[in-house]
């Protein structure tokens, strides 16, 4: 569907569907262009769906409005690609918007590894991302925020962010980084200007904790970090990214009740049985 902003400007989201078919095959159902970004499908493995989502036209500039739609099916694995960032330019006055809706059905999951989204100075962003995740589903998303090009203090950003497991609030959060006076107050972002996170929604990540881990108000975790450039930063989702995805906690159906005279201890542990978070294998 096409739509128009409150200036007249094209809105035409795009689109992407993942689901798992009749055969047990990972396939793409839809990959429909949008305003800013075409989908464009990746070598995949049997286990996965890999789109990247690539560019198409300079943006964002002011009356601008980038629209993201994502649903993967039951069972279906998508993960997404960006192969470049994303720069808000200096809107002379003006604003512009970037929204993204996803849902995941049950037993899906979504790998979304985002790239630098830049807000220059001079720009003024509302970005809101929604997210529905059913139950047995999961959402791995990595994100980073640039506040301004080099040398720059950067722009004005508010980002929101809501997303519910099993039609329960997960993760509701209104990052307000309009005004460059009170954000750089200590207590808010202070000097840095590098907002990075990785976050776990539908599943707890096990492993040792991290030291900015936060727990979500359900299964779900996010590890946030601030520095004043980006290759720290980079350097630490990246260590958390690989450790959250290289660890089996996908949900994983119960185990069947062992039969009639057995000890539940004869039955043998399948090796990727999901474990509490901290537990050792003996």
């Amino acid at each position: 569907m096409t739509g128009t902003d409150p200036t007249g400007e094209e809105t035409r989201p795009t689109l992407v569907e993942a689901v798992r078919d009749a055969a047990g095959r990972q396939v793409a159902a839809e990959l429909s262009p949008g305003a800013f970004l075409a989908p464009r499908p990746l070598f995949s493995p049997p286990d996965r769906v890999r789109v990247a989502l690539v560019s198409t036209r300079a943006g964002l500039l002011a009356g601008d409005t980038l629209d993201l739609r994502i649903t993967v099916g039951a069972g279906s694995r998508l993960e997404l690609v960006e192969p470049s960032g994303l720069v808000a330019y200096d809107h002379r006055g003006g604003a512009s918007r970037w929204r993204a809706r996803v849902e995941i059905a049950e037993g899906g999951e979504l790998l979304w590894s985002g790239a630098p989204f830049v807000i220059a100075s001079g720009a003024r962003v509302e970005r809101l991302t929604e997210v529905e995740v059913a139950a047995g589903g999961r959402m791995l998303w990595r994100d980073l925020l640039v506040l301004g090009r080099s040398g720059e203090r950067g722009g004005a950003v508010r980002a929101l962010t809501r997303a519910r497991h099993e039609g329960a609030e997960l993760l509701v959060e209104d990052l307000d980084l309009l005004d460059p006076e009170q954000r750089e107050l200590p207590g808010v972002l202070g000097p840095h200007r590098v907002i990075g996170s990785v976050t776990s929604l539908g599943v707890r990540p096990p492993g040792a904790g991290h030291p900015s881990r936060m727990e979500l108000a359900g299964p779900g975790a996010q590890v946030r970090l601030l520095d004043r450039v980006t290759p720290p930063v980079e350097a630490g989702l990246a260590a958390v990214w690989e450790s959250w995805t290289a660890t089996e906690c996908r949900p994983q159906p119960r185990p069947a009740p062992p039969p009639s005279g057995r000890s539940p201890r004869a039955a043998p542990r399948s090796p990727v049985e999901r474990r509490p978070a901290g537990s050792r294998r003996r």
